[in-house]
């Protein structure tokens, strides 16, 4: 029965669609997050949440529209509240673990920041942020999967007994 359950939850079809859609809000993430710190000034760590923010709303739609074919579900409203819950919890994931493995890297194992400069763009990138930004996309891109798959695009419920707590 648990074999059945996790084959289930890990349906390579899913997957596949999931790492797409995911992917692509990464992108968004890393280039929104590069281009808040070059117009507002503002440092790498805290480029992360509102290029988080940025790529919730690209999220939403190309999950519910690709990743677990939801697009007629008929309930969007249902599941936008409980995709805004779990990525709250991504915010979290994604944020912690970035920032952790930059302080674990650079601090506790002394690992050098590199930097790249493009010619083509006059800008530098800071290897060791993005690669710390990727381990923290990567630990929130495992709960999501598993947390959308079995929670946002699935009738579990909650929504219902949600809306007779808030009347």
């Amino acid at each position: 029965m648990t074999q059945i359950k996790q084959n289930k939850i890990f349906n390579p079809k899913d997957i596949i669609a999931y790492f797409l859609v995911a992917g692509t809000g990464a992108l968004i993430q890393l280039v929104s997050s590069s281009l808040i710190q070059d117009w507002f000034n503002i440092s790498w760590s805290d480029s992360i949440v509102p290029s988080y923010i940025i790529g919730f709303f690209w999220g939403f739609t190309l999950t519910k529209l690709f990743a677990f074919d939801a697009r007629k579900s008929n309930q969007t409203r249902r599941e936008m509240v409980k995709f805004l819950m779990v990525s709250g919890v991504s915010l979290f994931i994604t944020w912690a673990f970035t920032i952790g493995s930059s302080k674990l890297l650079v601090d506790y194992f002394g690992m050098e920041v590199y930097k790249v400069k493009f010619s083509f763009a006059k800008k530098e990138v800071n290897v060791t942020e993005m690669v710390c930004y990727v381990i923290g996309m990567g630990f929130s891109f495992v709960s999501n999967y598993i947390l959308h798959k079995t929670f946002t695009f699935k009738s579990t419920g909650f929504y219902n007994r949600l809306k007779v707590l808030i009347r």
